[in-house]
């Protein structure tokens, strides 16, 4: 009797867990440029967590080599900035943590691009910036090992679960 509820409870964690893995965001808000824009201005007592992406030693070749200036085309630079930035989309729209005022500082730092460049070219739907739902393979490649994500403490929390489902089963 014991055995059967712990396996159902153990199943309905294991269930919440892969369909909580499915919520992840495909669009990058608007609301990341408006962290760009609105640097400039005091936050009284609005500080914001540490970006758990290490934006500072990414390879920004993928936005610097489609991105020339001086006329900055629309079409090239959003496209580079989407391969770079889709990879991100769960860490750069939570407004609590840093991460898209670290992102910004450092494309405007490596690339001498003027503030605000992005958020006046790359406008799509009323989400923000749509991202394909798998991220591109030179965004992933290029930086796999800078980035931390939620997505593995997912993946071990479900193999986990399993596992312990399985040996309570057998």
């Amino acid at each position: 009797m014991e055995l059967n509820f712990l396996s159902r409870t153990l199943f309905f964690f294991l269930l919440l867990t892969i369909l909580s893995s499915f919520s992840s965001s495909s669009f990058i808000s608007d609301d990341v440029f408006e962290s760009q824009t609105l640097a400039i201005g005091r936050n009284l007592l609005q500080t914001k967590k540490a970006c758990p992406v290490n934006f500072e030693f990414m390879n920004y070749t993928i936005i610097k080599n489609q991105c020339k200036g001086p006329k900055f085309p629309p079409k090239e630079c959003c496209a580079a900035f989407k391969d770079f930035a889709c990879p991100y989309t769960e860490e750069l729209n939570d407004l609590s943590n840093d991460c898209a005022t670290t992102m910004f500082s450092y494309i405007n730092l490596y690339g001498k691009y003027p503030p605000g460049l992005f958020a006046n070219q790359c406008k799509e739907g009323k989400e923000g910036l749509e991202c394909p739902a798998t991220p591109p393979e030179s965004a992933a490649d290029a930086n796999a090992n800078a980035a931390t994500t939620a997505s593995s403490s997912r993946l071990w929390l479900t193999v986990s679960a399993a596992l312990l489902v399985f040996v309570k089963l057998f």
